[in-house]
């Protein structure tokens, strides 16, 4: 059994995603940010990124963290393709090349898209009004259109981004994608990005993780 350490309304959503696309035995261990909390190192304050605890687990105090039998590792993607290969079936590659091409997408997706996405997600809609700044917004929805001219590419008469079936590349650049959805003219321009992401979205498991982040607090 593999143990998942966040919350669902960070990057481990993308781990969590996956976990349910394995159906493999885990556990999650709630892991709150501690810039979310009043006070981290109050008496009774829930487990946090600057406990103790969590940091002997992860000295840099980041989410997601996931131990698998004794092997703990970082960074939400490099746990997914891990997890693909350890677990997850057809999710993960199923040779040389399959394997070097989800983790091409993954990496273009953490370094081209997921800088300026966040910027959209953050300036259009998570941000109070009177801190969102427009124009970053704008800036960064331009950025996007080349990165989108690629994946739209990729996706034109294929449906998925390798090997013709869902795997873990679909689910790590799904999860980067995410962000730029409040930019809706970057998606009515690219109908095979829209449509791929739609449908990567009806998947039970991305709907069982989703419902369980929108239940969880704010």
């Amino acid at each position: 059994m593999f143990t998942i350490y966040g919350v669902y309304r960070s990057r481990a959503s993308r781990n969590i995603w996956l976990a349910e696309e394995i159906g493999a035995p885990w556990k999650h261990v709630p892991v709150i940010q501690h810039y979310r909390l009043g006070d981290w190192a109050a008496d009774g304050a829930p487990l946090n990124t600057r406990s103790p605890e969590f940091l002997a687990i992860n000295p840099s105090g980041q989410v997601p963290v996931l131990d698998d039998d004794g092997l703990v590792l970082r960074e939400s993607l490099a746990i997914n393709l891990y997890l693909a290969k350890r677990h997850g079936d057809t999710l993960g590659p199923a040779d040389a090349t399959e394997d070097a091409l989800m983790t091409m997408w993954s990496m273009w997706a953490a370094t081209g898209v997921e800088p300026h996405a966040i910027e959209v997600l953050y300036n259009l809609v998570a941000k109070p009004p009177a801190e969102r700044d427009a124009a970053l917004a704008e800036r960064s929805i331009a950025a996007l259109e080349g990165p989108f001219k690629v994946l739209e590419g990729a996706l034109e008469g294929r449906g998925n981004l390798v090997g013709g079936r869902f795997t873990v590349a679909d689910i790590n650049v799904a999860e980067i994608v995410r962000y730029a959805v409040p930019a809706k003219s970057l998606f009515e321009a690219r109908p095979a990005i829209a449509a791929w992401l739609k449908q990567c979205q009806a998947r039970p498991a991305f709907q069982r993780m989703w419902a369980a982040r929108d239940a969880e607090p704010g």
